[in-house]
């Protein structure tokens, strides 16, 4: 490297555009939702100066129009481990563990993502990423033979792997090597119409189970969504039909609240798209249906008491009546989440109070008077002189991520796998421990407590 390496939140910026323009050009449905999204948005700020005043003020307003997520499926431990390194090169962090068995999808999952406050106001950008489980796949002869064809595929380009090494030896890229290292690892994320694997055997993938499918017979992860952010989901799951997209039946997560916690989820069907499958001398043309669109909006970040009871809320309402894939009864499930979902404080103060929710501390007002070094956190609120904001979810939720995966691989896609973790194995084919959300999320409310506390102190000497 020949000049000054360039951040990689620069780099991480880079590539997500890239890609949003990549995806949007090969899913033009993609792009009237993103235009969807902004009206919304817009809509939504314009009729809330105190929701906007808020965030401009902790610096999350201008992200969230470049927020984006998205979602890739890994075949083998060697994909995974060199996904981590590429997605290191764009300061990107495996964070939390997903078994997403337990909704009868056979994958387990982490997210990459920035972890650090300044990094994520720079560009929060993440992908989910999840990697094959053939051990739950019941032919032993049908997993030999997709371990064969994924053993043979090679999904990252050989200058893709260059340019990683180079930023792990010389401590990141500059500029002209951080240009072709987007656009080299943007080919790993493409869709390609041609299949890995003959009709045949495709089908067997396809009736084993629609995702098993999607990952072994295409020469590589190709990004099945992209995600924006919104404000108010509801909205965009209401106007999304006047704009020629149907939407899954319900959107998945918490019930609509006035204080918004952790992540809720809507999407679009997914496409049914043309493929060529190679049967030895003759090719076979036939379709697959993968990609899709999907918006999110990101409320507040929960406690582990505050995400039990999340869960066991869930629960409660799963056991009443779940949600038909067809979406027969959607309106019987958004109500009975509703009304479950009000043992759930919906106040910040109360959230608070509880311990059910992360906050981020600052100094609201120079205090009239000193300040007790015993004083307590809630004391200071009520003094005015302490001001708390919801930190905001970074991260997802399994059932979640599950829900769209079935609704958008078809309703017989469901198939009854028992819960079956295994991170540490997960932790193996990955090359390092995954991070914890919630020791991220404790760890920023006590570094912005600790801060403001100084700053109080400093206001009174």
């Amino acid at each position: 490297m020949s000049s000054t390496p360039i951040s990689s939140n620069h780099i991480r910026s880079r590539f997500s555009r890239a890609m949003s323009a990549m995806y949007r050009h090969e899913v033009p449905a993609y792009g009237s939702l993103l235009d969807l999204v902004r009206e919304v948005n817009e809509a939504t700020l314009a009729g809330d100066d105190v929701e906007k005043q808020r965030l401009a003020a902790l610096g999350e307003l201008d992200r969230i129009s470049e927020e984006r997520h998205g979602a890739i499926r890994l075949g083998t431990a060697h994909e995974l481990s060199t996904m981590r390194r590429l997605f290191a090169v764009m300061g990107m962090d495996p964070v939390g563990y997903y078994d997403l068995s337990v909704a009868g999808v056979p994958v387990h999952s982490t997210a990459f993502r920035p972890v650090d406050e300044e990094a994520l106001r720079a560009n929060p950008f993440r992908v989910f990423t999840s990697l094959l489980r053939l051990d739950l796949i019941d032919d032993p002869m049908l997993r030999s033979e997709a371990a064969r064809v994924l053993a043979e595929r090679r999904i990252f380009t050989d200058g893709c792997l260059a340019l990683i090494e180079r930023a792990e030896t010389e401590g990141g890229l500059d500029e002209a090597d951080a240009s072709a290292f987007v656009a080299e690892a943007l080919e790993t994320f493409r869709w390609h119409p041609d299949a890995n694997v003959d009709h045949d055997l495709y089908k067997c993938l396809h009736d084993a189970h629609r995702l098993v499918a999607d990952v072994v017979a295409f020469k590589g992860p190709h990004i099945n969504h992209l995600t924006p952010r919104t404000l108010d989901i509801d909205a965009v799951q209401r106007l999304m039909p006047a704009w020629g997209i149907k939407p899954k039946a319900v959107i998945e997560g918490p019930p609509t609240r006035r204080v918004p916690i952790l992540l809720r989820q809507t999407s679009f069907k997914a496409l049914e798209e043309p493929v060529t499958y190679s049967n030895g001398e003759t090719t076979v043309a036939g379709s697959h249906t993968a990609r899709f669109g999907e918006i999110e909006q990101r409320g507040l970040a929960v406690t582990p008491k505050g995400q039990a009871l999340y869960d066991r809320l869930l629960n409660e309402t799963r056991a009443i009546v779940r949600p038909a894939a067809d979406g027969s009864n959607a309106d019987e499930y958004m109500a009975t989440l509703a009304k479950t979902f009000e043992a759930f404080p919906d106040d910040l103060g109360e959230i608070r109070r509880q311990g059910l929710g992360y906050f981020r501390y600052s100094v609201a007002d120079k205090p009239a008077s000193p300040i007790a070094p015993s004083a307590g956190t809630e004391d200071l609120i009520a003094a005015g002189v302490l001001r708390a904001d919801p930190i905001v979810y970074e991260d997802f939720l399994p059932v979640s991520a599950a829900g769209i995966f079935q609704s958008n691989l078809g309703d017989e896609a469901a198939q009854a796998f028992a819960a079956n973790p295994n991170r540490e194995r997960f932790e193996a084919d990955l090359g390092t421990p995954v991070i914890d959300l919630q020791r991220c999320y404790a760890e920023t409310e006590a570094a912005s407590l600790a801060r403001a506390r100084a700053d109080l102190a400093q206001e009174t000497v």
